[in-house]
């Protein structure tokens, strides 16, 4: 592939964004857009983006990079009727920052590699405000040659960038990096009911397991807010828990064990069914705070 001068991107949520205004300002070629939302695509025109009217706009570019929510809305924008898949030349590379299946991930390598074209899997870890300055952490897999020829462009977005090995393993490094971080979450959930249940005043206790070996992310970033009754930053625990779907059904397939997991992935169900998916993952200590009759906030 020659000079990349264009770059597309499709996805412009709350991470995919500010990403794709990052390349934009950190470099000279023009970035073309897309998103469903009519008022994101202003808001990002606004900012000096070029605004795509469809795929195949999108598809004029030397780079096609997307950052979507999910493994299903992935494959709708790559191969359904007039989507990516039907526009893409051998000279294409497609970049998948979204978080998806493992699974998925494999089959898209597949169909893009019998276009001729290439691509990497490059999920991304951090919080928002990361990817508005820049300071994501980047996991790809696929060719490392073509990863090379991408980094510059990942360097724009992240300052944590990790060539993993071959296609997948980008999906299979962010999983394992999210259930340990949702395991976390539901051990915070769990706990901390448990030590107002046994009489310890909340504000101190999270002083102490915040400062002590008890911290973890998931402490330092819930904890607080569910102190001030706060369950509306961060990622919403519906879309977490798609981590937990795509580990069981590794564990399932290949016949591997993962107790501390599975008990929770019972604590993620539960906040569930008890309706409150589109909180943060923080909200999973409704569930605990029901059972126990406790209320874990500052007075």
């Amino acid at each position: 592939m020659g000079e990349i001068k264009k770059i597309g991107f499709i996805g412009l949520g709350v991470m995919g964004g500010p990403m794709a205004l990052n390349m934009r300002k950190k470099g000279p070629e023009e970035v073309v857009v897309y998103d469903v939302s009519s008022e994101l695509l202003k808001k990002y025109t606004e900012q000096g983006l070029t605004a795509a009217t469809s795929y195949v706009d999108v598809a004029k570019a030397d780079v096609i990079f997307m950052c979507l929510p999910d493994s299903e809305i992935v494959e709708k924008v790559l191969f359904s009727p007039g989507g990516v898949y039907e526009n893409l030349k051998a000279e294409h590379i497609v970049v998948d920052l979204s978080t998806i299946k493992y699974s998925t991930t494999i089959e898209i390598d597949k169909k893009i590699k019998e276009k001729g074209a290439k691509f990497l899997d490059a999920p991304v870890s951090g919080m928002a405000a990361r990817a508005v300055d820049g300071d994501l952490a980047i996991m790809c897999g696929g060719d490392e040659n073509v990863f090379e020829q991408i980094r510059p462009f990942f360097d724009r977005v992240g300052t944590n960038v990790v060539y993993m090995g071959k296609v997948g393993s980008g999906q299979l490094t962010k999983l394992v990096n999210q259930l340990l971080f949702n395991i976390n979450v539901a051990g915070v959930a769990e706990i901390l009911p448990l030590a107002l249940k046994m009489g310890l005043d909340p504000e101190k206790a999270v002083s102490i397991v915040n400062s002590g070996t008890g911290r973890s992310f998931a402490s330092e970033f819930f904890a607080p807010k569910i102190l001030q009754d706060n369950f509306k930053d961060g990622y919403a625990l519906e879309a977490a828990y798609k981590d937990m779907v795509s580990a069981s059904e590794i564990s399932a397939s290949l016949n591997l064990p993962l107790p501390v997991l599975n008990a929770a992935t019972i604590t993620y169900q539960m906040a569930l069914l008890k309706g409150h998916g589109k909180k943060n993952k923080g909200s999973m200590i409704h569930v605990y705070e029901e059972l126990f009759g406790v209320k874990f906030r500052k007075e």
